[in-house]
């Protein structure tokens, strides 16, 4: 009977632990509610459904109309109407300068083109109206690699909750089925009843973690079905375990070629240099924009017609044309410090945040390959930490003793894998995330390769 116990927590514990790779790729949607979703999946939705990526699209959507209407400004434009004249009263005749009784009337048709054209305004209202357009574009841009960096990362914890079920799981069949095994033996009279009582503790425990886990699952879940604009009431369920370690980044390269590719390609980067770009612009308009004059013109082409009350009616063609030139002095024109200052130092803080933005960058690289490195090297520890707790549960097995230093080394032993199988887990978990992290750190982020 001792034998076969002890073999038989052996196999069980065996089976979890090799569980612990190919479980992912069986896994099924616990509930009939369940919406099963992969990586690849999950990174396409966030990239069309996520409602800050269509706040982005909608803002890229509003530069570009803005620029239409900067554009607009060098047409002129055309009102064509009908205008009615009656005079009733006193008139002073020209050039005799005497008063005397007047009723007429007159109607003008026509059509009338006008242009009021602030040349300067219009040239770098127009340069700084393109500039933002560019700044929107990098804007969404940065938007996306965001969201999918988010939704990369929730996807893996979402993996990692369901491995944790997985294991807890495991560890509460294994040590129920010890409890089995040892009341069992108890009732035999050849086992302590209080080594029943230490397992049956721990099984309790390994429940409550369990219960714990499927929370945390369905939790994570919900968070993610957020991210990617899913209803939440549908419980999304990972079809991949998203514990195989896989690499986006060469972590070979110097950390001095991460970040030149980072500062070459960061869409952030972008944004910023479009938005220097135009705060130069800006700042360039209220120094020379005054110095270009306003245009005014104006053409009239219909008839004239009318004439007194009583009196024969005359109508024919009429045009007028108007022509001019003006400086505007003043605020918004020439002699304005105020503007001049404010632009500049716009133009000044636009400059500034270049730089913070680049230290940013270069900072988030630095810090990203020396997490990746870590965890690299962490995942390493726990597949021999793992090991250690795998083989120190098999020797245990082969103790055939029911005494009470044997239960609490089993007990032990057991505690001692779910925690190796926890932490390499969450090693390998972190370390997808980090790797993301880091693709998003050095300007691309990519799909995983194919398993």
């Amino acid at each position: 009977m001792r034998v076969s116990l002890s073999d038989f927590r052996f196999a069980v514990c065996a089976a979890a632990c090799l569980g612990l790779s190919v479980h992912g790729a069986l896994a099924e949607p616990t509930n009939a509610s369940g919406y099963p979703i992969d990586l690849p999946t999950t990174l396409r939705l966030a990239g069309a459904q996520n409602l800050q990526i269509q706040i982005a699209r909608e803002q890229l959507k509003e530069a570009e109309a803005n620029r239409s209407s900067a554009l607009e400004k060098f047409f002129p434009w055309i009102a064509p109407g009908v205008s009615y004249h009656r005079r009733d009263g006193v008139a002073q005749a020209v050039p005799a300068g005497t008063i005397s009784d007047a009723h007429f009337q007159s109607y003008s048709p026509g059509v009338a083109l006008a242009a009021q054209m602030d040349i300067g305004d219009a040239i770098y209202t127009s340069l700084v109206a393109k500039q933002l357009v560019r700044a929107s574009d990098h804007a969404l841009e940065a938007q996306r690699q965001d969201i999918v960096l988010s939704a990369a990362q929730r996807y893996l914890d979402l993996a990692r909750a369901k491995a944790v079920v997985d294991t807890a799981s495991d560890a509460f069949q294994t040590s129920r089925d010890y409890q089995q095994q040892l009341h069992g033996a108890v009732e035999a009279g050849i086992v302590f009843k209080g080594d029943e009582l230490r397992v049956q503790t721990q099984t309790k425990q390994y429940q409550i973690l369990l219960r714990q886990a499927i929370e945390q699952q369905r939790v994570t879940a919900v968070d993610l079905a957020r991210i990617l604009h899913l209803d939440p009431r549908i419980e999304l369920v990972p079809q991949d375990s998203g514990l195989t370690r896989f690499t986006l980044v060469e972590t070979n390269l110097s950390v001095d070629m991460l970040v030149e590719r980072a500062l070459a390609t960061r869409p952030e980067l972008g944004q910023s240099g479009a938005l220097l770009a135009a705060a130069r612009d800006s700042s360039k308009g209220a120094v020379y924009g005054p110095l270009i004059p306003s245009l005014t013109a104006q053409a009239f082409g219909g008839g004239l017609g009318g004439g007194p009350d009583g009196g024969p009616s005359h109508f024919g063609a009429e045009g007028d044309y108007l022509v001019g030139l003006t400086w505007k002095i003043g605020p918004g024109g020439l002699f304005d410090p105020g503007r001049t200052r404010a632009t500049k130092a716009r133009l000044a803080e636009a400059e500034l945040s270049d730089t913070k933005l680049k230290d940013e960058i270069t900072s988030q690289v630095v810090a990203g390959l020396a997490h990746v490195q870590s965890l690299s090297d962490q995942i390493e520890l726990a597949e021999a930490k793992l090991t250690a707790a795998t083989e120190t549960l098999r020797v245990t097995h082969e103790r055939k003793q029911y005494g009470v230093g044997i239960v609490l080394e089993d007990i032990q032993a057991q505690q001692d894998l779910a925690l190796a199988r926890s932490d390499y887990l969450n090693s390998v978990a972190e370390f997808n995330k980090a790797e993301y992290a880091l693709s998003k750190a050095t300007g691309g982020l990519a799909a995983p390769p194919p398993r």
